[in-house]
């Protein structure tokens, strides 16, 4: 079960990194994705394959927010254009935010790698009685 509280905490980690990595374009990026992942890995626990999927995630929804924004921003701008500039665009639109889905989980797998190291190292989380795995 995806503990979502760690796909964020990971996803917010990933994108305040970011912002202050966009000083080392390239390395900060990088480090954001892998600090997030492991992150969100490691308060997820429950070893590998959980930490995996966990840092997955984390890396991949902030690429997919990302897309989807610029691919709102180019299809409203299309409107300026009148209705042939508004289609056209939309289209654009769709493919941009269609590409950045793929790019963003292709470069997720840096966050997928941390993660699997960040739910080997944390802690196992499935031990409490009632079955919920996200309480600290």
């Amino acid at each position: 079960m995806t503990n979502w509280r760690a796909v964020l905490i990971g996803f917010v980690v990933a994108t305040a990194i970011g912002i202050v990595g966009l000083a080392l374009p390239g390395l900060g990026q990088l480090t954001a994705g892998v600090v997030g992942g492991f992150v969100a890995g490691y308060l997820a626990g429950g070893g590998l394959g959980n930490g995996f999927w966990h840092g997955l995630l984390a890396g991949a929804l902030g690429g997919i927010l990302f897309g989807f924004l610029v691919a709102l921003v180019v299809s409203l701008a299309g409107w300026i254009g009148g209705p042939l500039g508004g289609a056209l665009s939309g289209l654009a639109g769709l493919g941009i935010f269609g590409a950045a889905v793929v790019v963003s989980l292709v470069l997720a797998l840096e966050s997928a790698v941390a993660g699997a190291l960040g739910g080997a190292l944390g802690p196992d989380r499935s031990g409490y009685a009632d079955g919920r795995a996200d309480r600290y």
